[in-house]
């Protein structure tokens, strides 16, 4: 499994732009699904070309929620690839697309890829079974840590979470994860890499995490 960080508040490959908001390129199983867009398709798009990243390449797009930071992007993207998006049920329809799935309760997407289902009437989180464990994809973890790990541990014991982890001061419900990369609106980002500085990674548009 292979994620590469696109969009971030951070940048962790020189040459690329920071800016308020999240995008990652997750392949996984022979898939290649774009996890949520950014906020600017002019950003995305440039950070994907500078990554050598070909957007139709992309089969997918994975929406976490309707927030202009994950969703900006969008319909420029789809302006160049068309594809199939996956949004939360609370969503509105993009334009565009070329097919729309509603999603409000779990759902396989494919062969051990699945989403969550909206947490708390906002946002979905992307899920995928390894054979290290599940790792977690999260936008912005609005509906809570916690709740996004235990629905995410119905499909087996949690390895990895990556993404935006908002206000999220839990801190002990990380323990047990081998793999955590706090990125884009984290806040307490610097007290989670003190606490677990052995199995936290950092991100920034650029970073490749290998799983």
């Amino acid at each position: 499994m292979k994620i590469t960080i696109i969009y971030d508040n951070n940048v962790y490959t020189e040459g690329l732009k920071s800016d308020w908001g999240f995008s990652c390129l997750v392949e996984v199983y022979g898939k290649k699904i774009l996890f949520d867009t950014g906020a600017e398709g002019s950003i995305l798009l440039d950070n994907m070309k500078k990554l050598n990243i070909d957007p139709s390449i992309i089969e997918e797009i994975f929406i976490s929620h309707s927030h202009w930071d994950h969703t900006g992007g969008l319909s420029d993207f789809l302006a160049v690839n068309p594809v199939k998006v996956y949004i939360p049920a609370s969503f509105s329809k993009p334009q565009s697309a070329g097919e729309v799935v509603k999603v409000k309760e779990p759902l396989k997407i494919h062969e051990n890829i699945f989403s969550t289902g909206e947490l708390g009437g906002i946002e979905q989180s992307l899920v995928v079974k390894t054979e290290q464990g599940v790792v977690v994809i999260a936008g912005c973890s609005h509906p809570g840590v916690r709740e996004i790990l235990e629905k995410a541990s119905h499909f087996g014991r949690v390895y990895a979470l990556i993404g935006g982890l908002h206000a999220f001061k839990e801190f002990n419900l990380l323990r047990d994860l081998a793999l955590i990369c706090p990125t884009h609106c984290t806040q307490f980002k610097s007290e989670i890499e003190s606490l677990y500085p052995d199995k936290c990674v950092k991100g920034g548009a650029g970073k490749v995490i290998q799983i």
